[in-house]
């Protein structure tokens, strides 16, 4: 199977990015990827913000936005799942080309802007999702919308029966002006919309709350206040980054969010200091760059509970779940850890 992925790899990325990552869920929907099934054990397995995980490693949001390879992904070896993100109503995002990659940095840009096909239609996959699976749904606004802050709540509304956990994404740089909801008085109107609209649901569900890795150090502390206060369940850093720091690749020009190798220090650091500043009161989800174990563990380290990857997929395919997983099992045994959360935080000082 490794030497038929690594085909498979091969030829998709001599597409379009775009047209790639299309017939990548194909693939997936059509059981053409591997599928070990998910990778745990005694040190793997993990409760974060109430949710039971074999192991602590993710799928991000933005791979399968539209909840349509779910039966695929829930035996590709992720111990949890984030589709979407899903806003209201459908919508095209922006012109195309609008996905680049940056194979001498290990990244890629994106600036999709919250292509989707709506909540109606994501909500109704949803339904059908495949059992035994964590699954999430990143919450988004429409780019047209007159109250972007309701919309977090609508598509909550909408899909909440459906999903084990929800994600408010106020962090996309791809959508003008989404993160201005990053600011403290609107971040906490926001949140409290979404927090009664989540106690509403006949079983309340997890609420995370994405920041960007591009915020100063009083906004840091600013969403660590409100994030503390507002009664979410934990903090996913981070998304994509505007800063091209350190690029090679001849696409380092382009408009939109930045992910991949590039990012995990930046990422990093924006994690543990909120660790710092939250003190261990609420669990954070690390994503950005994670592409080995050794740097899964870094990010558990620097104050993760657990981790989430999608660009590194592009360069390594689907068994670098399985990799990671069993990787990261391994140095926690080689370190002396019973269990994945005994090592959250303790290499912390490393990264603030």
């Amino acid at each position: 199977m490794r030497l038929i992925e690594q085909a498979g790899l091969k030829l998709l990325r001599g597409c379009d990015p775009e047209r790639a990552h299309g017939l990548a869920l194909t693939a997936l929907r059509a059981g053409l990827a591997p599928a070990p099934g998910v990778v745990t054990s005694d040190r793997l397995r993990c409760s974060v913000a109430g949710l039971d995980l074999p192991n602590p490693i993710g799928l991000a949001a933005g791979f399968d936005k539209n909840a349509t390879a779910l039966a695929g992904l829930s035996r590709a070896g992720f111990g949890f799942v984030e589709v979407g993100a899903a806003t209201p109503r459908p919508q095209p995002g922006n012109p195309k080309p609008r996905l680049f990659r940056l194979r001498e940095d290990q990244a890629a840009i994106n600036r999709f802007g919250f292509n989707n096909d709506g909540m109606q239609a994501i909500g109704a996959r949803l339904a059908q999702r495949p059992r035994g699976m964590v699954l999430g749904l990143n919450l988004g606004a429409n780019k047209d919308s007159d109250d972007r802050a309701a919309d977090f709540a609508r598509v909550l509304t909408h899909c909440g029966a459906h999903i084990d956990f929800a994600t408010v994404n106020v962090s996309s740089p791809n959508t003008e002006r989404l993160r201005d909801l990053q600011g403290k008085e609107a971040l906490s109107a926001l949140l409290a919309g979404v927090m009664q609209a989540r106690a509403a649901l006949a079983r309340p569900v997890p609420v995370f709350l994405k920041i960007a890795p591009d915020l100063d150090e009083q906004g840091l502390a600013d969403v660590a206040e409100v994030a503390l206060s507002s009664g979410v369940a934990g903090v996913i850093a981070t998304n994509t980054t505007l800063s091209r720091d350190g690029l090679t690749s001849r696409h380092a020009g382009e408009m939109g969010g930045l992910s991949g190798q590039p990012l995990f220090e930046k990422s990093t650091r924006t994690l543990a200091r909120l660790s710092q500043l939250t003190d261990g009161a609420l669990p954070l989800i690390g994503v950005g760059g994670v592409g080995s174990a050794q740097q899964a563990y870094d990010k558990i380290r620097a104050g993760a509970s657990a981790v989430q990857l999608y660009t590194a997929l592009v360069y390594g395919g689907l068994s670098l779940v399985q990799d990671i997983a069993t990787g990261l099992d391994a140095l926690l045994a080689r370190d002396g850890f019973a269990n994945v959360a005994q090592a959250v935080g303790t290499g912390r000082k490393d990264w603030t």
